[in-house]
């Protein structure tokens, strides 16, 4: 049924609610399917009883090592259920959490972000994913893909919902990120394997994106946003918003200003998130008040040399305390100039969600230190080196 040509997921989800199950669907009669859809065209397309299709979309989900999950699964999120338009099937890659037992957070923005934008996205994603929050964004440029970094970055969970296919990596350039996601995290889509992006397939993921959190955050947006769209939608779901303010004269601040200013909750840290669900989640959350995000004017420009001074030495037993993945980047990193965490993944030679996980540690242990979205420089000597 899920995969019959024409018929919207609306369709679908009404005539299960009158017949109860697929088979009964199956066996119906067309004028009673007729007088469910109120629509004839829509009706005519259940008229097709080949089971091609499912086999083609079973094979594919086998040879792409993807899952199906139906409504009727248990580990269905009950939130996602309980939507307006719910998708009556889910297609993923990696491994799937309870998302009813985890703070889920959606965190949603432009694609043209600003490096203000992208810093923001990435840093407070990574202290929600650091406290034990869930992380669940579209993996579309911009702030989305900064979001999923963020919580990368913490080794927290993230979760990707896509507007094509699982197997299908779009955009493109996010392909090593879509890999260290479906390692770790996963992806998740409404649409069989295969599935090309369409432009009308992402208005339609967003319900999914904000259906699944507890909350939105949106990190810009401007006047015409798609992430406009998923606050709307996470509030007609019933789901908090919050928004990043921003520069009061750039346009993609338009959007969060203006769902500040009709009651969303203004964000610049991630506390600002957690303490209203603090209660809720007692033995999920490590609570951390974290200072507010820096502008990212503060930021040195990635690429140009950082002044330091006197660098102080490593000491050796601290050293060897680190984790072999931790010593590893520690040494890929340099002390005069930032260094990008693709080049660093490249040089110590392993995944970047490691890479991420242990930069996290580093730099909260005081070792190098963030010089824009995805630049770092070491801060001490190692010991070995003259």
């Amino acid at each position: 049924m899920t995969t019959l040509s024409g018929l919207t997921n609306r369709s679908k989800l009404l005539l299960l609610a009158h017949f109860h199950t697929p088979e009964d669907v199956y066996y119906a009669d067309m004028d009673e399917i007729t007088a469910v859809l109120m629509d004839r065209r829509q009706a005519s397309c259940v008229a097709d009883h080949s089971f091609r299709r499912t086999e083609q979309v079973l094979e594919s989900c086998s040879r792409t090592d993807s899952f199906v999950l139906t409504m009727d699964d248990a580990a269905y999120p009950v939130r996602l259920k309980n939507i307006f338009d719910p998708p009556l099937v889910l297609y993923g890659k990696g491994s799937l959490p309870l998302f009813d037992e985890e703070l889920a957070v959606a965190v949603v923005g432009t694609r043209s972000a600003t490096p203000y934008g992208l810093h923001a996205a990435e840093d407070l994603a990574c202290q929600l994913a650091a406290s034990g929050a869930l992380v669940v964004s579209g993996l579309a440029k911009g702030i989305d893909a900064a979001a999923h970094r963020g919580a990368l970055r913490a080794g927290g969970f993230t979760a990707a919902v896509l507007g094509c296919g699982v197997d299908v990596v779009y955009p493109p350039e996010n392909r090593r990120l879509y890999e260290d996601i479906a390692a770790t995290g996963v992806i998740l889509s409404e649409y069989p394997p295969g599935t090309a992006a369409d432009r009308w397939h992402f208005p339609q993921r967003n319900r999914i994106i904000s259906g699944l959190g507890l909350a939105a955050l949106v990190v810009e947006a401007p006047r015409h946003s798609g992430a406009l769209i998923t606050a709307s939608t996470a509030l007609e779901q019933g789901r908090d918003v919050f928004a990043v303010p921003g520069p009061i004269h750039a346009p993609n601040s338009f959007g969060c200003h203006q769902l500040i200013r009709g009651g969303a909750g203004l964000v610049s840290c991630a506390w600002d998130i957690l303490e209203e669900y603090e209660a809720r989640f007692p033995h999920k959350l490590r609570i951390r008040k974290t200072a507010p995000v820096q502008d990212i004017a503060e930021q040195a420009v990635p690429g140009e040399a950082t002044p330091i001074g006197d660098i102080p030495r490593l000491d050796a037993a601290r050293y060897q305390s680190l984790h072999e993945n931790e010593r590893r980047v520690l040494a890929c990193l340099a002390t005069d100039r930032p260094r990008l965490t693709d080049d660093v993944a490249e040089a110590a030679e392993l995944p970047v969600h490691q890479v991420l996980s242990a930069l996290t540690v580093l730099e909260i242990e005081g070792m190098i230190r963030s010089s824009g979205p995805r630049n770092f420089v070491r801060l001490v000597k190692l010991p070995e080196e003259e």
